[in-house]
């Protein structure tokens, strides 16, 4: 009993030994980049580990934010449009398709629910080139409204099958009880199985937000004009040929993790039951 004992105790200081050195790994590049946003730009190329800014300053953020006439601001505005309309965009979608998908049998059901998992095999670079020339065809380059197409695309397949997960959890007689009472087939769902499913779309909603929010290749290449820039291509321009400004693109991505942080802790308590949940048939 006694070596039993011992063995938990070894077991579980090397378990937590191991989640304390795997957090220090993933925490550390976070942390860095918080102290770079803070520090001089000769501060940045000093040797040695310099956690703490030798030379505090705001400098960076009141740069960053106020610079070019408020530009970062207006790249920031963009991206937060651009993020939420996607979001709304990838809920409606994928709810209605996901419904589809869940509670009814039609031919084909099984060629396009591998179609939507075959998109998802490939890398989204793939999806440039024919996404630049359909959205130039249709004289969306260098606007919101193409880059809102780009996006709806690469979120949709992944927001589909995890709602359509979640559904299947949501016994069917609830519905049939909803349309006994009077409720039409749109009602049942709106009435009954939208609210039910608030786990399984705040999943949609937050994946479908980081989508946007983080995407930089597409916005790099479908938007031309400064003005029409999101966050992500926006940090690129502290990127020079021969330098680059770390102070500045530390501070600018500190900013850039904000609303995503905010996003996260509101939608937090629907997110793991909606993981979960959408990951087993009841």
């Amino acid at each position: 009993m006694e070596e039993k004992n011992k063995r938990n105790i070894f077991a579980s200081i090397g378990i937590h030994l191991t989640l304390i050195i795997t957090s220090i790994f993933s925490l550390f590049p976070i942390v860095w980049i918080l102290s770079t946003s803070f520090k001089t730009k000769p501060d940045v190329f000093k040797e040695g580990l310099n956690i703490i800014p030798p030379n505090f300053t705001w400098e960076n953020y009141q740069y960053v934010l106020a610079s070019d006439n408020y530009v970062f601001l207006k790249w920031m505005l963009n991206s937060v449009v651009i993020a939420i309309i996607t979001t709304l965009i990838g809920i409606f979608l994928a709810s209605t398709t996901a419904y589809a998908f869940s509670r009814f049998d039609f031919k084909g059901k099984k060629q396009a629910l591998f179609s939507f998992l075959l998109t998802q095999m490939f890398p989204g670079a793939i999806l440039i080139v024919p996404l630049y020339n359909i959205i130039k065809s249709m004289g969306l380059l260098d606007s919101y409204f193409g880059l809102l197409i780009a996006y709806s695309t690469i979120a949709l397949p992944f927001c589909v099958w995890t709602l359509k997960g979640f559904f299947d959890t949501i016994p069917k007689t609830l519905e049939e009880a909803a349309m006994i009472d009077g409720l039409t087939s749109f009602g049942t769902f709106w009435k009954i199985i939208m609210p039910l499913s608030l786990p399984g779309l705040a999943v949609t909603a937050f994946f479908s937000f980081i989508a946007a929010w983080n995407e930089f290749m597409f916005a790099l290449t479908f938007m031309s004009s400064s003005d029409h820039f999101t966050l992500p291509v926006g940090l690129r321009t502290y990127v020079f040929e021969f330098n680059t400004d770390w102070n500045l693109m530390a501070a600018g991505a500190i900013i850039v993790t904000l609303p995503v942080l905010i996003f996260f802790f509101v939608a937090q308590r629907f997110l793991v039951s909606g993981l979960t949940a959408g990951g087993v048939k009841g």
